[in-house]
């Protein structure tokens, strides 16, 4: 069934897997798939890359660029985004962008030593309010042009993103990611059995959810699962989360350490800096791009060092390669994203089980409706609908709540372009340090972006 998809902020090196797990999917031969950039260069060649990839599938795909979004969107079905809120600058991931490298560099004058930074955090923040915007435009126009089209965004910080969606625009929206699937395989591997024969059941939001439940051929697993976490040496990566699992008593389903410490006051309490971060978190960060002792440059990128990231660019496209199918297991959701199956599920108007973030909307009943949660879906021809997880135990709803709250302070903040609702967020997060100083690390967070916060900085300033 011939569908026109549209994948926004098409140059992104997502994009390339993307594309490959789209052409393969014979229920949606014949479709057209349309990149949209803001850099023409960037995109063309991604759409080059996409009709070799829809030529080898042989699924009569066709494949072209654009950097008009109307054009894009235009009587789209499905919209696939993956904008990291870094505008045009030409890095591999939104995490080599200097401003990205200002949202790290910025807090760690003030004592606060992220890893990551796109989830929760200053820099989690930092990237909502520069990327809100954006997907308020493209939904806006999704809104005149395709307003029945089901929207997948792959973009961090996932919830915020979602949330911002669901509440100011009528789009249907599904976020897509890997982590829950990284968690069950990891937990498969403990146990010693196949990741697609558990059945599982967790609480959270993205990139922060525990198990509630594991069963393996009728046998309940959640007991053993926790002895072998307190019984073996944690992988590398994971030693924290293993404690944390252990303390709580429901293990942490994502569980790289790395994402895991920034839901944590913990980054805020290391007195000598990114050196002395345990459980290896300062490798963590530099591998991430972070690196404190190597200031960032506020310089935009040079005509040479564009002519060197084409270069790799280039090379990272001819290298992607088509993936041989593997069948999926009667029952059992992928073990990826799995947006093409999803997509193609949809537009049959088919079951398949799929894991999503969306509004929760009861699927945790003793959680806040609007609450972004990710869980365990069923497709159908109108979108996806979530199973029941069932109640957060006390201490984990109690965790989330607060999550929940800084979400929505930073959706409504980036929206708004209001800067007491972005301090109240850094005040509810748990890297919160004193409010003279958060207000003061505000100001330069908001300056060192100044170019993507018009919101900010197109009325006359009012003191928080």
């Amino acid at each position: 069934m011939a569908k026109k998809i549209v994948c926004l902020g098409g140059g992104s090196l997502y994009f390339p897997w993307a594309m490959t797990d789209l052409v393969r999917q014979d229920e949606l031969a014949g479709s057209e798939i349309v990149l949209y950039d803001i850099d023409a260069e960037k995109v063309e060649l991604m759409a080059k890359l996409g009709r070799r990839l829809a030529k080898e599938a042989g699924t009569q795909f066709r494949v072209r660029s654009t950097t008009n979004l109307a054009d894009a969107v235009d009587g789209a079905d499905f919209a696939l985004s993956s904008i990291g809120g870094s505008g045009a600058e030409v890095t591999a991931s939104v995490y080599g962008s200097r401003f990205h490298a200002a949202d790290m560099h910025i807090p760690a004058k003030y004592g606060i030593h992220q890893i990551i930074g796109d989830t929760c955090g200053p820099a989690g923040m930092m990237m909502g309010l520069r990327s809100v915007p954006a997907y308020m435009r493209i939904c806006r126009e999704m809104e005149r042009r395709c307003p029945k089209a089901i929207l997948f965004n792959h973009s961090n910080p996932m919830a915020v993103l979602m949330r911002a969606i669901h509440k100011y625009t009528a789009i249907n929206a599904i976020g897509i990611c890997h982590g829950v699937q990284g968690g069950i395989g990891c937990a498969a591997s403990l146990l010693g059995v196949q990741p697609w024969e558990l059945q599982c059941t967790w609480i959270g939001t993205n990139h922060y959810y525990w198990f509630t439940r594991l069963v393996h051929k009728g046998r309940d697993m959640f007991p053993e699962l926790l002895r072998r976490i307190a019984a073996k040496p944690a992988p590398k990566g994971n030693a924290l989360s293993f404690r944390l699992g252990e303390i709580f008593g429901y293990p942490i389903v994502y569980a790289q350490d790395d994402h895991v410490v920034e839901f944590y006051p913990f980054l805020a309490q290391v007195p000598g800096g990114q050196k002395d971060l345990p459980y290896g978190l300062a490798e963590h960060a530099i591998s991430h791009g972070y690196d404190e002792s190597r200031p960032p440059t506020a310089k935009r990128v040079s005509p040479e060092e564009r002519r060197a990231f084409f270069k790799r660019y280039r090379e990272i496209l001819a290298k992607t390669q088509l993936p041989p199918k593997h069948p999926k297991a009667d029952g059992a959701h992928s073990l990826g994203e799995d947006v093409g199956g999803m997509i193609a599920a949809m537009s049959t108007g088919r079951r398949r089980l799929c894991i999503v973030n969306i509004a929760n909307g009861g699927a945790i009943p003793n959680l806040p409706m609007t609450a972004e949660v990710e869980v365990e879906a069923v497709t159908d021809s109108s979108g996806v609908r979530a199973l029941c997880m069932g109640n957060a135990p006390p201490v984990l709803k109690g965790i989330l709540e607060k999550r929940f709250v800084w979400q929505e302070l930073v959706a409504d903040a980036a929206v708004k372009g209001d800067r007491k609702l972005a301090l109240q967020a850094l005040l509810v997060d748990e890297m919160a340090i004193w409010p003279d100083k958060a207000e003061a690390m505000l100001d330069e967070l908001l300056d060192a972006s100044r170019e993507l916060l018009p919101q900010f900085f197109s009325k006359p300033r009012r003191r928080p």
